[in-house]
């Protein structure tokens, strides 16, 4: 095996391993996702969250890290995002199970969120973005909250206690993402090399979300201009990989389709000396 193959198939092991999950606080084990709460045809098909403005949806929601923290100690998560304590995300991620998470498609969804029956809760909306997978799900529906959002469903002063109650009942709806002051951005990702590219695509105003990836290059091998997208493979979270057979020649046009079916060009976007963990903002965005 050739010594960039060998570190292509590194770098697919390696997105294996780093992929974070949520670790649920307060007595998971005491809550059944049929109860009766649940109880009335509520199910598991993802595309019942998929609707901006829809009807509010019973779910349950626990809190994970710190109690002010963004969640997973490294700010990061299954989805990839990192810096999750900073704008736009500021904290306000969660961790959502299958119907949410989507194997990653979710990722970078928006969602209002709001607790009444709970004495500590204020009632008042929020909204979250899920930046990781939640793996053992108390409900139908279940968001795994930073500590800095689960807090931000209190009353004024209670934002401890109601971090205390570890499971409460909330509802959900889908809204648009908004990202004022951000372009779409590009995150070419760690072991990226000729042969292997890998790019994390991230602050997608509207569905907030990535459904499919293709890559253009600037060129063949022998010159001319390609002309052609290739199909990138979801990695994980909403890291896009390719694996070719070919040096690739940049830079690289990427094109980018949400859950609605929009699509985006970012003409040229990974210039032609790239470099791995490197950041390449466009000049793009759905709204």
């Amino acid at each position: 095996m050739g010594s960039l193959s060998w570190l292509a198939a590194a770098a697919v092991f390696a997105s294996l391993l780093a992929v974070g999950h949520c670790a649920a606080a307060g007595g998971v084990a005491d809550f059944n996702a049929t109860d009766a709460d649940f109880a009335g045809g509520v199910g598991l098909n993802s595309s019942d969250a998929a609707v901006y403005w829809g009807p509010w949806t019973p779910a349950r929601a626990t809190w994970y890290g710190q109690p002010n923290g963004a969640g997973p100690d490294d700010n990061g998560g299954a989805c990839g995002f990192k810096h999750t304590n900073q704008y736009p995300f500021m904290s306000m991620g969660s961790c959502g199970n299958q119907p949410l998470f989507k194997d990653g498609k979710g990722c970078g969804s928006c969602y209002k969120i709001r607790c009444k029956k709970d004495p500590s809760c204020s009632g008042r909306s929020e909204t979250v973005i899920i930046t990781d997978m939640n793996y053992y799900p108390v409900a139908p529906f279940h968001f795994d909250l930073s500590g800095t959002a689960f807090g931000k469903l209190a009353k004024p002063g209670l934002n401890d206690k109601l971090r205390h109650s570890g499971i409460i009942d909330i509802e959900f709806t889908r809204v648009p993402c908004e990202f004022p002051g951000l372009k779409i951005g590009f995150h070419v990702e760690e072991f990226s090399n000729p042969v292997y590219f890998a790019v994390l695509v991230e602050y997608e105003d509207g569905d907030g979300d990535v459904v499919q990836v293709d890559l253009m290059e600037s060129k063949t091998a022998h010159g001319p201009p390609t002309g052609r997208w290739t199909p990138m493979r979801e990695s994980w979270g909403s890291i896009w990989r390719l694996d070719t057979n070919h040096r690739l020649q940049a830079p690289f046009s990427i094109r980018i389709r949400n859950e609605s079916g929009k699509t985006l060009v970012a003409n040229n976007v990974i210039p032609a000396n790239w470099r791995p963990n490197t950041f390449y903002r466009s000049f793009v965005q759905y709204s």
